[in-house]
């Protein structure tokens, strides 16, 4: 056993997750692995997801069942995998070389620092496994791995996580990377001593090699690849068992069903299958609280950082995707690939490979409340965003004008709106009348909830916001266009909307405020707004 050869540190890393308690069963992946392997002819595999979408679990398991140690194997006699034929045959039955390289030496300053680390150590776990066959620390690792096949005839499986973490290293240079890829290359391409080799991280492989370092890998990502889809991330079934635990372990449960399926569902794979965040599942379940545990984990401006090269064409398609519209791109699945991204397509397909947006036929779309919110956060933070961000921070305002019945204010705001130079104020569909709605109630959502087209009493209301707080004022929203405030509000009257926020017969009721009704109509000839608030 070693630092990389048979480590290990993997099987404990699974073995802690096998016993926690909102524990998903994906050993499946295995019995699809070996298979493509061996059925398939496939011996280097990488796996690309979004960070937090469960691959370095997946690799610590796939290294924990296949490496050639003494652990126990009650870790996996429960699991799926030991249904498959592959069972007996793989478990504990390989030499597994397990690199993390998102792991650093001390105080790393240098590439070559960084690198020496897992070539030394390497070395020298062969040399201790193999005393007798006059292995050397002088040599390269591939050669000392040559060497042990020729006179040994061992192969060597390679699990290597988090491929890509070293670009990401303040002490890399574009030199290094060039280094890097070689080194890929000369561990892996065409040796012998590889029985199959695989891989994960963010970007795909070419990202950063567009020559043929490794061009012998068969890549898998989420949107465009649909084999491996259903490992990475939670499914339905999975996060129904999940929760029914959750409930049955947690005092004063406060997270509904519902919640998880409002903040942490939406990203597309291939198959057409939608996905949960695996991380913030988990979190929110521990924690029992929902929150942005998934978007927490990553800077405070990336969202920005993607558009900021082209914000000028990007502004109105933010203002449509926060009011939960789809936009059409032709995807890029290596826009990643540019240094800097200009156009729509590079900015979202990038966005699609880092989570940030998700992709179904055509579209991309922010997938979930968790992202939403991040969006939110960027257009009120920053200026530069123009005239989403304007709106976005009059919003406050707006809010407060509403629940005071300040129409003259209401109407002011509106008209703001209205008068930027922006074609999505035209007004010439329903959508555009919601993504003006969605902008100037922005800060709504920090203390509503609030959907569109929402099933109410005898009709579809056009917007209802459901108050996070039991004793909050709610609110009910129709759109005229050509017509009155006053018309809108007797539809809200007639098609009874207000029956959506009383509670099932016997029940205590849920909302205990003023359920106000909003009309907000539209004169395109005068082009001016009216508003009207009445108490129902």
């Amino acid at each position: 056993m070693g630092m990389f050869l048979n480590s290990r540190a993997p099987f404990a890393e699974y073995k802690e997750i096998r016993e926690s308690r909102f524990f998903v069963d994906k050993s499946a992946l295995l019995d699809e692995l070996i298979s493509t392997v061996k059925m398939g002819g496939q011996r280097y595999i990488c796996v690309t997801r979004p960070r937090r979408f469960g691959k370095s679990v997946m690799a610590n398991m796939i290294a924990a069942f296949l490496s050639r140690t003494e652990e126990e194997n009650e870790v996996f006699q429960h699991l799926e995998i030991a249904k498959s034929d592959y069972y007996f045959k793989y478990l504990h039955g390989c030499d597994v070389i397990f690199i993390d390289f998102s792991r650093l030496p001390e105080n790393p300053s240098s590439y070559d620092a960084y690198i020496s680390r897992i070539c030394d150590g390497i070395k020298k776990d062969l040399i201790r496994e193999y005393p007798g066959l006059g292995l050397d620390l002088k040599l390269s690792v591939w050669d000392n791995l040559q060497t042990v096949f020729e006179q040994n005839h061992t192969k060597f499986v390679f699990v290597m996580d988090e491929w890509d973490a070293i670009f990401y290293k303040s002490f890399i240079s574009e030199g290094d990377k060039g280094k890097y890829l070689e080194f890929l290359r000369d561990l892996l391409k065409g040796q012998a001593y590889v029985e199959f080799a695989y891989m994960t991280g963010v970007l795909p492989i070419a990202k950063y090699s567009s020559g043929s370092e490794l061009n012998m890998f068969t890549e898998y990502d989420m949107v465009t690849k649909e084999k491996f889809s259903e490992y990475f991330g939670f499914l339905d079934s999975e996060v129904d068992r999940l929760y029914a635990i959750y409930l049955q372990v947690t005092a004063n449960a406060k997270i509904t069903r519902d919640d998880l399926e409002k903040w942490y569902n939406g990203y597309h794979t291939a198959t057409g299958v939608r996905l949960y965040n695996p991380r913030s599942i988990v979190c929110s379940l521990v924690n029992n609280q929902v929150s942005d545990y998934w978007t927490s984990s990553g800077p405070y401006d990336e969202i920005f950082y993607y558009i900021r090269n082209n914000i000028e064409d990007v502004q109105d398609d933010l203002a449509l995707m926060i009011s939960g519209e789809r936009i059409w791109i032709k995807l890029q699945g290596y826009a990643a690939t540019s240094t800097e991204l200009n156009t729509k397509n590079q900015i979202y397909s990038a966005m699609v490979v880092y989570g940030l947006l998700t992709y179904e036929d055509g579209y991309v779309f922010i997938p979930n409340k968790e992202l939403m919110d991040k969006f939110d956060e960027m257009l009120l933070s920053n200026e530069s965003l123009g005239y989403i961000h304007n709106l976005a921070r009059e919003s406050e305002r707006m809010l407060k004008a509403t629940l005071a019945g300040d129409t003259k204010r209401m109407a002011e705001i509106l008209k703001l709106a209205h008068d930027t130079e922006s074609p999505i104020f035209s007004y010439n569909s329903e959508i555009e009348l919601s993504a003006v709605v969605n902008l100037v109630y922005l800060a709504a959502r920090d203390k509503y909830r609030v959907e569109r087209e929402d099933k109410a009493g005898e009709g579809y209301v056009d917007f209802i916001f459901y108050p996070e707080r039991r004793g909050a004022d709610a609110l009910i929203l129709e759109l005229k266009v050509d017509s009155t405030p006053a018309e809108a509000i007797r539809q809200i009257r007639d098609k009874k909307y207000a029956l959506r926020f009383q509670g099932k017969i016997g029940e205590k009721p849920k909302y205990t405020g003023r359920i106000l009704a909003v009309g907000i109509s539209y004169d395109r000839k005068g082009k001016e707004h009216s508003c009207k608030v009445e108490e129902l």
